[in-house]
């Protein structure tokens, strides 16, 4: 076992695929001599050079598109978009080519992309930089959507990601970076299911990514009202994996799902949707949901506490949904 930050276990796997594969390469804005705007790729320029490390303009939908280029070439690029609200500027690139180049061109054509970005509020980057944008992205056909909430799937997701044929987007939520854990850096992870880290037997609490640790906090609150909560890591936002999330509605019969998203429209929706057409008549209380609230983000740091799920918020909801 190896102790390391969720920011480091990024950058290890990233070095990792470099060394195993000499296709992979990194390139974004200021991944090179400046190691990354939030330091995960550090170092990498001295170790692999400016052939494999490459800055790149200030022009996502150009270097996204270069990405494209380079799998569709054989190559196993991974781009950072140094945030996912600039994402939306290679939002074409993503959407009308990557996503659908295997189904217009009949199977001849694959694009092995992946694409990482950082997400999330709580930075006070105000609202044109702390969008939470996952739920966007994972309405899509033809992408896969990962948001490793540990340092555990930090070190491990990525591997695994370049081993699809298909592109990824891997969602990093930033107040993560700083995350430290002991790790296993022998194992492997698929990429298609969640994963419950505390068992319980009263109400999942369903979520990803940021509000995962959120989540696992409430556990420790809710056990002295009794309340034995369980956590489902969706870890995979496409494809949800929709067996575990109706396993463990079966299993407590009653649910919150916790989701940094807008309400309207989010994930959340959909993971209720899917609920209600494959567990209803297994529930014991309607589904509850904790989301953002319905605002752009504001920069003030107690409005944008107040904005965003709380651990305080997961608590006085898990207890109403049980009427405690």
């Amino acid at each position: 076992m190896t102790e390391m930050t969720y920011r480091e276990a990024m950058r290890q796997a990233i070095r990792e695929a470099m060394q195993e594969d000499p296709r992979v390469f990194l390139m974004g804005e200021d991944v090179g001599h400046y190691g990354g705007c939030y330091a995960v790729s550090k170092g990498l320029l001295d170790e692999f050079g400016e052939e494999r490390i490459r800055d790149t303009p200030l022009s996502e939908s150009a270097f996204t598109g270069a990405g494209i280029g380079a799998a569709l070439g054989g190559m196993r690029p991974i781009v950072e978009l140094m945030t996912c609200n600039f994402a939306l500027l290679a939002l074409d690139q993503i959407l009308n080519t990557a996503a659908t180049l295997r189904h217009m061109s009949g199977g001849q054509l694959n694009v092995p992309l992946v694409i990482r970005m950082a997400t999330g509020g709580g930075r006070q980057l105000a609202a044109q930089h702390s969008h939470s944008l996952e739920g966007w992205f994972a309405h899509i056909p033809g992408l896969r959507v990962l948001a490793p909430g540990t340092v555990q799937d930090a070190r491990s997701m990525l591997a695994s990601a370049l081993d699809d044929p298909d592109p990824v987007l891997i969602f990093e939520n930033a107040l993560l970076y700083n995350d430290s854990a002991e790790i296993d850096e022998t194992l492997g992870l698929d990429i298609d299911h969640a994963v419950i880290l505390s068992e319980g037997t009263d109400i999942s609490l369903i979520t990803y990514g940021g509000s995962l640790g959120k989540a696992l906090a409430a556990v420790e609150q809710l056990e002295p009202f009794g309340i034995s909560a369980e956590v489902l890591d969706l870890r995979v936002l496409r494809p949800l994996d929709e067996a575990a999330i109706l396993a463990t509605v079966a299993k407590t019969r009653r649910v919150l799902i916790v989701d940094e998203g807008w309400r309207s429209g989010s994930l959340s929706a959909e993971i209720m949707a899917r609920i209600i057409e494959g567990a209803f008549w297994e529930l014991d209380a309607p589904i509850s949901r904790i989301c953002s609230a319905e605002v752009p983000i504001p920069y003030s740091g107690h409005l944008e506490k107040a904005a965003l799920p709380s651990i305080d918020g997961i608590v006085a909801a898990a207890r109403q949904t049980l009427g405690r």
